[in-house]
């Protein structure tokens, strides 16, 4: 399963990768933090003088609970890595605590302010959003990813209300300092992540933008899915892919050989999904889905033709183009177990059918996200909030503003904006990295013009 900018899986792929690609830390499934979303700013290690800019230290100093890790150079502005204390259960503060990281790009306290979340761990990159007003930046890692969370876990309070409500308490911590305009934004699980804040603290931000943001409002009905594959692309196109895939599994026995040396070479294991044999399949079946997240149609010349091509050509062009290894070491507490605990707990995903591959396949049952995590992280599924975030979004949300890739598979649920001075646009030919700035001119005139006037500018 994608992470949506890790990789696919999600159950078909939100995190750019979740699963570890044979050649990179991170694999496809996970809905990704939609990759290539914003320019990504390197940050100078040199120390500056916060405190000379507005006295913004001091004045970040006073906040209670709010801690002052670092503070560096970006761009000629300091860049602060800041934690606040949050407690485990905003519904009981006495339950204990834990020390949540962010980061803070100061510009001037008067300049608008975009609040970032990534949706996974801390980002330092600059938001295309930010860029556009000149803005500061306020980018958060999500709870329970990576040192965002408490000695001992309960995976239990990591759910999209307790996320809200630690991204409710630092915009409310930082408003004493900000008191200007603020514009939430977020890519595919961050933009999801954005717009549950906006769902349950609808006073915090002024507006929102958020990014290839999956909208799994019936876990039950992947029809969209279903009919985005069927007409993505060129028949050609779609039709190679899906011979490839199935050849992969026709030939099960010299790809499971390749497979397994890949993974005794980055020394993986598969304890969570059972066995080699089981993490291959469920690998395979994520392989197109990952093809059109991160690829383009301008790709399509490139798939091997599956019948003649040699299990060597086979297996080495798959291992580039969306076969994600999901092993152990990637998918637990310390990577991107905690997206694939919410997929299963709240976010839903993808249950593809896979007719093509029906008679090749040996595990019907192994597409889910619970497939690939730990068992004291496995639970059961509850729809109610993502049913209760859709209704909210169509009818009472306000100025938010949809921005989707024609063809990325995370794009294909979309969220229906409401009429109150809210938004949705599609990016023409564009994967999980769509942006305002690939709209067509006139989109893109208009969705500008659309922020700037949110930013009060």
């Amino acid at each position: 399963m994608r992470t949506k900018v890790l990789p696919s899986l999600l159950c078909a792929g939100l995190i750019t990768a979740v699963g570890l690609l044979a050649s990179s830390p991170a694999s496809a499934a996970e809905p990704a933090h939609a990759a290539g979303a914003a320019p990504v700013v390197a940050d100078s290690t040199e120390a500056v003088d916060g405190a000379a800019v507005d006295g913004i230290r001091e004045k970040l100093e006073r906040v209670r609970g709010l801690t002052v890790v670092s503070v560096a150079d970006k761009g000629g502005f300091p860049f602060y890595t800041l934690t606040l204390e949050q407690p485990v259960d905003h519904r009981a503060p006495g339950s204990g605590t834990f020390q949540q990281r962010f980061t803070l790009w100061h510009k001037a306290e008067t300049a608008p302010v975009v609040h970032y979340t990534g949706g996974y761990g801390l980002s330092s990159g600059t938001r295309e959003i930010t860029t556009l007003l000149g803005a500061n930046q306020v980018s958060v890692e999500h709870r329970y990813f990576n040192a965002s969370r408490p000695a001992v876990v309960d995976w239990g309070d990591l759910n999209v209300w307790q996320q809200a409500s630690d991204e409710h308490a630092i915009v409310q911590a930082l408003k004493s300092i900000y008191r200007t305009k603020w514009l939430g934004t977020g890519a595919s699980k961050g933009g999801m992540t954005q717009v549950y804040h906006e769902r349950f603290y609808p006073g915090d931000l002024d507006a929102v933008v958020a990014y290839v943001a999956p909208n799994d409002a019936d876990n039950r009905d992947d029809s969209v899915y279903e009919n985005f594959f069927r007409t993505v692309g060129t028949p050609e196109c779609r039709t190679a892919l899906d011979a490839v895939q199935r050849e992969m599994l026709v030939r099960r026995g010299a790809m499971l050989t390749r497979f397994e040396a890949t993974s005794k070479e980055q020394n993986l294991t598969f304890a969570y999904l059972g066995s080699a044999d089981r993490a291959f399949e469920f690998s395979v079946l994520d392989q197109v889905w990952n093809f059109w997240q991160s690829g383009t149609y301008t790709d399509c010349p490139d798939v091997p033709d599956a019948e003649k091509a040699t299990d060597d050509e086979l297996y080495r062009w798959s291992l580039g183009h969306g076969l994600s290894i999901y092993a152990d070491q990637g998918n637990g507490a310390e990577g991107s177990g905690p997206y694939y605990r919410q997929a299963a707990a709240e976010l839903g995903w993808a249950d593809l059918k896979f007719k093509h591959l029906r008679d090749v396949r040996k595990y019907p049952d192994i597409y889910q996200p619970n497939s690939v995590l730990p068992a004291d992280m496995r639970t059961a599924y509850n729809g109610r909030v993502m049913k209760d975030v859709d209704r909210w979004v169509a009818t009472r949300g306000e100025r938010m503003m949809f921005v989707y890739g024609q063809n990325d598979p995370w794009s294909a649920e979309q969220f229906k904006p409401s009429k109150h001075d809210s938004h949705l646009y599609v990016a023409p030919d564009t994967n999980h990295g769509a942006l305002i700035s690939k709209l067509t001119p006139a989109a893109r005139t208009e969705a500008e013009a659309t922020v700037r006037r949110w930013a009060g500018q």
